[in-house]
């Protein structure tokens, strides 16, 4: 599930052979819906010399006959991107009848999320049986499965049964054109923590807001709406060191941290939310700030086993305001320059870790897997 190139930490060659023969990967989703980790795949694949034709079907379920009908041409490879379960079986078929190979990067479990995080129907009634049954067999009928961490290949082999030599890891990582890193601003006394997000309970940002109702030595911002976001504007009350924005465009991300001192990630309890890394860690990571968030194996081992001062990266316990509370004292303790120290940390982490580089990578590693040479075509 990892490939050799990322446990060697070796830079990836991302110049296509001049000479070569343009590559096409047939992007294949109905959905126009624009996520973060599709834009950073789709430049991936075009700094490796790939050309990207776009497949939008009218519907999903009968989308092979839709492609035959505008007479779509065979691509090097068909790839169906995050959150579209409902297109892959027409992709496969369409597919295999033209011996493409299919990768699908589904980003999350469906079932997962229906079962545990929505809790929409009981994990043993018929439907959520049903459905693991279908997404297990669309997952397990591509020729290769992404995951964005460890953790969530390890959900794919263990519940879904999907062949572990079939699995990918690319880390979902920031839009580096737009995350880059902040410089530090030294004009406030006061340490200044920022909190962003859709306020859902993978966030667990009522954890945040008791945890920071008991820190008034410091300002804490809470950007953005949701579920959510009530319950933590009545925990913050009438206090004067707490306060809440609303949604912020997203090219503005970067300036918000920038402003801050240290960013707060993830602390729900369930077991999605310790299986992924959230994009504000990535962007804040990016971005050269020090983060605190949940304990998750799906930071790598090595990460998880550094001290914060060396990876900008402080786990606190799930569900727990007082974990999030002492972690926090204890960085406002250090001061300003232990802040930076960590930020360049930070910033350290991601580059090794998470960056495009690192994506790219992965993705080199999944083409070779399939014969598909970034740089010298068949």
């Amino acid at each position: 599930m990892s490939n050799t190139n990322s446990q060697r930490g070796l830079a990836p060659d991302l110049s296509p052979t001049p000479d070569s023969t343009t590559r096409t990967v047939l992007w294949w989703s109905r959905s126009g819906r624009d996520y973060s980790r599709d834009r950073i795949v789709r430049n991936t694949f075009r700094t490796l010399g790939w050309k990207i034709e776009d497949f939008r079907p009218s519907f999903s379920r009968t989308a092979n006959l839709e492609a035959i009908l505008r007479q779509v041409k065979r691509p090097d490879l068909v790839w169906v991107p995050c959150f579209r379960q409902q297109d892959v079986f027409a992709a496969q078929k369409w597919a295999r009848e033209r011996e493409s190979p299919i990768v699908f990067d589904p980003l999350i479990s469906a079932w997962d999320k229906q079962v545990f995080e929505r809790q929409k129907f009981g994990e043993n009634s018929y439907r959520a049986r049903r459905l693991l049954k279908v997404e297990s067999a669309m997952l397990r009928q591509s020729d290769i499965v992404v995951a964005d961490t460890q953790a969530h290949a390890q959900l794919f082999c263990d519940v879904h049964k999907v062949n572990a030599e079939n699995l990918v890891v690319i880390p979902v990582s920031a839009e580096e054109e737009l995350f880059t890193e902040q410089e530090h601003q030294l004009n406030s006394s006061r340490p200044r923590l920022l909190f962003y997000g859709s306020f859902i309970g993978l966030q667990g940002p009522q954890h945040i807001a008791q945890a920071a109702r008991e820190v008034p030595e410091a300002d804490w911002t809470f950007i953005g709406s949701g579920p959510r976001l009530d319950e933590c504007v009545r925990i913050a009350g009438d206090v004067k060191h707490m306060s809440f924005l609303p949604r912020v465009n997203y090219n503005d991300l970067p300036q918000q941290i920038g402003k801050a001192d240290i960013l707060l990630g993830i602390f729900g309890d369930s077991a999605k939310a310790g299986r992924v890394i959230p994009n504000k860690v990535y962007q804040s990571l990016a971005c050269g700030r020090p983060v605190v968030t949940r304990h998750s194996s799906a930071y790598p081992a090595q990460i998880r086993k550094q001290p914060a001062i060396e990876s900008g990266l402080s786990f606190a316990d799930f569900a727990s305001p007082g974990s999030i509370e002492n972690i926090v004292r204890s960085l406002l303790k250090g001061g300003a320059s232990e802040w930076h120290q960590q930020g360049r940390a930070a910033r350290k982490t991601y580059a090794s870790q998470f960056s495009n580089a690192r994506v790219a990578e992965s993705l080199i590693a999944l083409l070779h897997r399939l014969t598909l040479s970034h740089s010298s075509p068949a």
